[in-house]
């Protein structure tokens, strides 16, 4: 990933374009500071059809969000004296006709990991400099600059996270850029009207994430964050029913710089903040395996799992998954939080994982393509990683058989009063806490009087745990080649 700098060399009267894509805010935003230095910038975002509704991971969800945020950054533009202009087309064709409209010389942007981002931002490159107009890239999505740089002593990618997060602690930190105090915007140019999904040709039926989308709610719900669960979140972070920080959406679509968050980890001490930075530096390394192995993509990382795990094609068992009606109450639980709030707390992602691909045998790119259909908070790399990481044909070195959750074991473990189940399975609620992990033991009697009767209120499972973790080692030490790890 290279990046340019403009040098600040035009009068005041040169315009230029910020083009906004996922890192929809004002603070510390590198592209949006070197775009306003000087010159009357354009702040634009562009609503591309090959992504919307042509894409590999289609998401109304996710797009509602989005709309979310830039309604958001428009009135925070707005406050600055500028606007938000939107428009909608192949970015290679609305950037340089845009940039003759407001007679501007450069247009900025953020730039991406993605294969995808790649072809496009290569595209708007040659298109731009056709026209005779600067194609400015800059750093900011992520903590460091550019996370595919980080490479061992022998001048390779790392594939392992361990020595990445040690190499990547070293690595020189940005400054962090001010937020500009005023914006000077080209006049009598349209700004164009954010769109509603249905315009867009979406359609996200009842779904309302519980998160607040923009800069506005990220910055608030960090504030939050660091002055009050942050401490205890070594301890809490794998409790489902609380712990999260629950900023990965704003992450996400760069609502927060995570360069800032860092370094306001920085100012607080115990185990929480280190651990929290280690997660962040997770993101961090899948960006570095995607811009390095483009290929996990559509493929497993590891050659020896590619076409030799024989995955099982099941359509009931997979709606099931997808619609929380497995008869196990936490995987149960993590997929309608899923379907009705957009995310799911990261310990039960492991749990729904390793039971579609370990105890369904289900491959692993139908629940990656579910969780970028119904996550606000999808991301490409960190979602294709954790998939793979969890079906134990990615970048982890752990053996298959350590990577095999027991949704039983784990909801005694980190719901052991059962807050979690409870709120996302009400046919549960009332089902007593010694049958909860395990509904289907109980007797008619305990059904009757729990208003839960199995196979009618609440589904029996639709496999056997014990039997089908045979199952799945003898699949995955047969596509090994008999080896164990």
């Amino acid at each position: 990933m290279a990046y340019s700098l403009a040098m600040n060399v035009a009068g005041a009267e040169e315009a230029r374009i910020m083009w906004f894509r996922r890192d929809l805010r004002v603070h510390d935003l590198p592209a949006l500071t070197e775009a306003a230095a000087g010159a009357r910038i354009l702040p634009c975002f562009v609503f591309d059809e090959r992504l919307l509704t042509g894409g590999r991971f289609v998401s109304p969800a996710r797009v509602g969000f989005n709309l979310g945020c830039l309604d958001n950054l428009r009135d925070t533009l707005r406050d600055l004296g500028a606007d938000l202009f939107v428009r909608h087309g192949e970015p290679e064709t609305v950037l340089p006709a845009l940039a003759e409209q407001a007679g501007a010389t450069q247009v900025h942007w953020s730039a991406d990991v993605s294969p995808w981002a790649g072809w496009r931002d290569r595209r708007v490159t040659a298109a731009l400099e056709a026209a005779g107009i600067a194609a400015v890239p800059h750093p900011g999505s992520y903590i460091v600059d550019d996370p595919g740089s980080i490479v061992s002593g022998k001048g390779t990618p790392y594939a392992v996270y361990s020595p990445f997060f040690k190499a990547w602690k070293e690595v020189k930190r940005r400054p962090l850029e001010e937020s500009p105090g005023r914006i000077d915007c080209p006049e009598s140019i349209d700004p164009g009207r954010i769109p509603t999904l249905a315009e867009l040709g979406l359609d996200a039926g009842t779904f309302e994430t519980s998160f607040e989308p923009g800069e506005s709610a990220a910055r608030e719900a960090v504030r939050s964050y660091l002055n009050g669960g942050l401490s205890g979140y070594a301890d809490t972070r794998n409790s489902p029913a609380g712990g999260s920080s629950r900023l990965s959406p704003y992450i996400r679509w760069g609502c927060l710089s995570p360069l800032e968050l860092e370094l306001k980890l920085g100012l607080r001490e115990g185990s929480g903040p280190a651990v929290f930075r280690k997660e962040l530096a997770w993101r961090e390394f899948y960006a570095s395996v995607l811009l390095n192995f483009p290929e996990v993509t559509t493929t497993e990382f590891q050659e020896r799992y590619r076409g030799t795990l024989d995955w099982q094609v099941d359509g009931e068992l997979l709606e099931a998954w997808k619609q929380g009606m497995t008869g196990y109450p936490l995987v149960d639980a993590g997929m309608r939080e899923l379907l009705n709030d957009g995310w799911i707390h990261n310990r039960v992602r492991m749990v729904v994982a390793s039971f579609l691909t370990k105890d369904l045998h289900i491959d692993w790119r139908e629940g990656e393509s579910w969780f970028m259909e119904r996550l606000v908070d999808g991301d490409i790399a960190s979602n294709n990683g954790g998939w793979q990481w969890v079906t134990s044909v990615g970048t982890d070195p752990a053996p298959y058989f350590q990577r095999m959750f027991n949704p039983m074991t784990q909801q005694e473990r980190f719901d052991p009063d059962g807050e979690y189940v409870r709120r996302w399975v009400p046919e549960l609620r009332t089902v007593p806490d010694e049958h909860l992990v395990r509904p289907w033991l109980m007797s008619g009697e305990e059904q009757e009087a729990a208003s839960c009767r199995i196979g009618s209120d609440y589904p029996e499972p639709v496999i056997d745990h014990a039997e089908e973790r045979r199952i799945a080692v003898e699949r995955y030490r047969a596509a090994a080649g008999g080896k164990e790890s």
